[in-house]
């Protein structure tokens, strides 16, 4: 029972419990209860409160009366009275009576609501209620707590238990279907109207029925964990939320998205989330009561009130209530739980909150993030939020695959995508993971979307686009589609695209930093008969190339050597077929052990782990394996293994949840989601150890080859236009051949087959440098491919300066000169100097020169040429100049 919402909100809230019955985690619960036997509370409960009822009156030392027709704020129809019409004792029970109110009253229906408030408040326990329910279309009988004295603030930020609710019971369905359910549920979060709740409904075996008899309702509330039992069967378990952190010990995810708390901090007066106990951490008191009507039981089953069950009076009899303390620790409750197998697991009784998953820290890399491309997201869901449709991907003749909405009314609603996880039903639910868009700003990040609109609403409209960020929080409000860079309304049966710049949704109010619903549709109530579709919906800018981690490709990264952990095996390097050349071979002797690559100290690598934060949506873990003699076990599992800042977190998962099982004398591919290993704990911030090996103790004899094995963004390829060659045959048009100030003419002669013509340049007296030059006002910009790209060239020395000790030098600069690197040609990759007659390949890192202090994104001179003044009689070729990824 919810102490105030709105009219709207509320039926929102009384759908999404009914919602619960039929789509999300496995909320309907069918037992047996035949096969349970009831029973007391395990010995260690003992009871410190109780009301069985014995009296001839309502022991008002015990319990309060509500006084009010305010509908409890949920536009019920009852006054609460104290009349013993309404309340009363008979034989040992208590009836809460609903009757018809006098003409002209001011609500149709009269009621009772009862409370123990500081009466008999309670912080842990268990809460116990024998009760006979009342049934009818509008009836609603509840059992439940509220706290004390809110000290997290007003609803729901302080909490509410609902230890019991049923509506409508014994109502029948057109299919013949009769109302059995009881619900149990939890509130808390955020200030109405972005409060959140969580539940499970419990639905009585078939021919039973909780207002034909009389059965015990009951929850066991300890520190961080509630339980909800019907005859002494636990249904649903409710947990505190668990945090994961990462290696620098900063909030990156739930391990258990469970409830959590939203409110001011006492010392500095800021709005707060709160994973932890609050708000279920103070006391609590007890409330009956049975009201008629309101937002929920009239919009569910034969909607509407019944008069017909009224008219006579209807009964919420109730048997006793008892309150118990956990004996063994009162201050947590804790210690006299009674539990069944699955009392939590996800699949049965735990019940997944709506907590928001805690935004990780920026790590100021700027990724781009598909929403839907074909396909959607692993963590976003297409959503309807309030029209019960369920958005489908279809297939469109321009487009391929698309997704598409439907409204199917003008009751009001919103759809598009979100990735709220715990909010959706099973066939929907993603992993929460709000998006860091901040770090795109500074690279023309922008939301864009196709859209096509296949039937326009029945009524003109103006369609929205809303961004929201942490579940709830701030958002763009309604921003109209024609507000787009394109600026264009939809046109029915047109492919239409629309680009929202980032810094003008941030304007408009949106936090970049935890983008989690991105919505289009008609204006709210406007939309009834609308159909449209949706294509390639992104939040992206213009990017670098994404960090990665090659471990093994032609030969093994040093930072990361092959390694053997305990059988005291050298890999080696060993050359396979054409396709593969050299691979990592690994062979198991009689030791059990685990093999792979290595980058901790205590194995000869670098000691730096590889942080793959910023490509956690979309990077993988992939490597190609070859089985060259089969264990001599049988029945041997091959598995990998990653992980993560020295041991603290790891995942090990069969090769088969990658892939197909390994075929000796076969190449096999395995590719792992980092999300996937994420989700399954694993810290990505700090990866330190992958290792593919077949199960410990099962590996004798194997001998297996391992290519390709690298961390990385498989959808961050450079996009076309990123990569420059200077000078093949040719220099690249808007490029020149040039000397800068010696007078002479570079020319273009014929070098031998593999190089063909090359530029050659020549040094006379006047001192001069060397190599290729943008048109004005032409450069080129290398951002995209800062991470993995490089400056690459060929140079054959055919006459050496005059000058015997003269140093080649490297330079590069950006327009204008405003930035500039110079380097010798031996600081190189290679590392080499020029040698008379051979043509030599010098590799300079972009990552290099932009931390020299090059502006990599303006790049419009190349320079080759021996230091200043001592060139004099030099003659060199020059080919094969590239600004791109190796």
């Amino acid at each position: 029972m919810n102490m105030t919402t709105s009219n709207l909100s509320r039926f929102f809230a009384a759908t999404s419990l009914t919602m619960l019955v039929g789509c999300g985690g496995g909320a309907e619960t069918k037992s047996d209860l035949t096969a349970v036997e009831p029973s007391e509370p395990v010995s260690d409960w003992v009871m410190v409160w109780s009301d069985d009822f014995d009296g001839q009156a309502i022991d008002t030392a015990k319990w309060n009366f509500e006084l009010n027709c305010a509908g409890g704020g949920n536009n019920e129809k009852q006054c609460y009275t104290d009349s013993s019409e309404n309340a009363f004792i008979s034989e040992g029970i208590l009836n809460i009576v609903a009757l018809p109110a006098e003409e002209g009253a001011e609500k149709p229906y009269t009621s009772a609501r009862l409370t123990t408030q500081y009466k008999a408040d309670f912080t842990y326990g268990r809460f116990e209620m024998r009760a006979k329910l009342p049934s009818g279309q509008g009836s609603w009988p509840a059992f439940w707590m509220m706290p004390t004295d809110s000290e997290y603030g007003g609803w729901p930020r302080s909490g509410e238990i609902d230890i019991l609710e049923a509506v409508n019971l014994k109502a029948v369905a057109e299919d013949g279907t009769v109302e059995s359910n009881i619900y149990g549920t939890l509130h808390y979060g955020r200030e109405w109207p972005n409060n959140a709740s969580s539940g499970k409904a419990y639905t009585f075996p078939e021919g039973m029925n909780p207002a034909d008899d009389f059965h015990t309702y009951a929850i066991e509330w300890q520190e961080g964990e509630i339980r909800w039992y019907v005859d002494g069967y636990l249904y649903a378990t409710q947990r505190r939320s668990e945090i994961r952190y990462n290696s620098k010990d900063e909030a990156v995810g739930l391990k258990h998205k469970g409830w959590f708390a939203e409110y001011f901090e006492q010392g500095s007066g800021e709005l707060t989330t709160h994973w932890d106990t609050a708000p279920f951490d103070k006391d609590f008191f007890l409330i009956l009561n049975h009201a008629v009507g309101g937002d929920w039981p009239e919009n569910v089953n034969n909607l509407g009130i019944d008069e017909t069950a009224f008219a006579e009076g209807q009964s919420f009899e109730v048997d006793y209530v008892r309150v118990y303390e956990c004996k063994s620790d009162p201050a947590t409750g804790k210690g006299c739980e009674t539990v069944r197998p699955g009392y939590d697991s996800l699949d049965d009784a735990l019940v997944e909150g709506a907590a928001p998953v805690p935004t990780p820290p920026s790590d100021g890399v700027a990724k781009n993030l598909n929403i839907f491309d074909g396909g959607l997201n692993s963590s976003w869901i297409a959503w309807d939020c309030c029209g019960g449709t369920v958005p489908a991907i279809i297939t469109d003749a321009d487009k391929g695959d698309v997704v598409q909405f439907n409204i199917n009314d003008n009751n009001g609603t919103v759809l598009g995508f979100s990735t709220r996880g715990g909010h959706f039903p099973d066939d929907f639910a993603g992993t929460s993971a709000p998006f860091d868009a901040s770090p795109l700003v500074d690279v023309n990040g922008r939301v864009s979307f196709e859209m096509k609109v296949v039937t326009p609403p029945n009524a003109d409209t103006t369609w929205l686009l809303k961004a929201e960020a942490g579940d709830g929080g701030p958002n763009t409000g309604d921003v109209a589609l024609n507000e787009s860079l394109e600026g264009v309304d939809p046109v029915v049966g047109q492919w239409q695209t629309y680009t929202f710049p980032l810094s003008f949704l941030q304007e408009k109010g949106l936090d970049l930093s935890a983008i989690d619903v991105l919505m289009i549709f008609p204006a709210w109530q406007t939309g009834e008969g609308a159909e449209y579709l949706i294509a390639n919906i992104a939040i992206e800018g213009d990017l670098g190339a994404s960090p990665e981690v090659v471990l093994f490709t032609d030969g093994q990264n040093l930072d990361w050597p092959m390694w053997d952990c305990c059988g005291g095996s050298t890999p080696v390097e060993a050359m396979d077929d054409d396709e593969h050349g050299l691979t990592a071979e690994f062979s198991i002797g009689e030791a059990p052990t685990v093999m792979g690559f290595n980058t901790r100290t205590s194995a000869g690598g670098s000691g730096k782990p590889f942080d793959a934060s910023s490509i956690l949506e979309s990077g993988v873990l992939q490597f190609d394996v070859k089985v060259m003699t089969a264990p001599n076990s049988p029945d041997s599992t091959w598995v990998m293994k990653i992980e993560s800042n020295e041991g603290d977190s790891a995942v090990e998962l069969p090769l088969t949840d990658a892939g197909d099982a390994p075929v000796v004398g076969e190449w096999k591919t395995y590719t792992y989601t980092l999300s996937d290993l994420a989700g399954a704990g694993l810290d990505v911030s700090a990866l330190d150890v992958v290792m593919i090996f077949p199960a410990w103790g099962t590996g004798e004899g194997a001998v297996y080859r391992v290519d390709n094995a690298k961390i990385y963004d498989p959808s961050a390829v450079a996009p076309a236009g990123n990569e420059l060659t200077v000078f093949k045959d040719t220099a690249a048009d808007m490029w020149s051949i040039w000397d800068c100030c010696g007078g002479s003419t570079p020319t273009e002669p014929t070098d031998d087959d593999a190089h063909g013509t090359v530029a050659q340049f020549e040094i006379g007296a006047a001192p001069t440098v060397m190599g290729f030059l943008a048109d004005e006002g032409v450069s080129f910009d290398a951002s995209a491919i800062l991470a993995t790209g490089v400056v690459q060239f060929e140079m054959k020395m055919v006459t050496p300066p005059n000058a015997t000790d003269a140093q080649w030098l490297f330079k590069i600069e950006s327009t204008g000169a405003a930035t500039a690197v110079e380097l010798p040609l031996a600081d190189s990759a290679e590392g080499e100097v020029p040698v008379i007659g051979q043509w030599q390949t010098y590799t300079f890192t972009l990552q290099s020169l932009f931390d020299a202090g090059l502006d990599i994104s303006d790049i419009n001179v190349l320079m080759i040429f021996p230091a200043w003044g001592s060139g004099e009689g030099a003659v060199y070729r020059v080919d094969n100049v590239v600004i791109a990824n190796p």
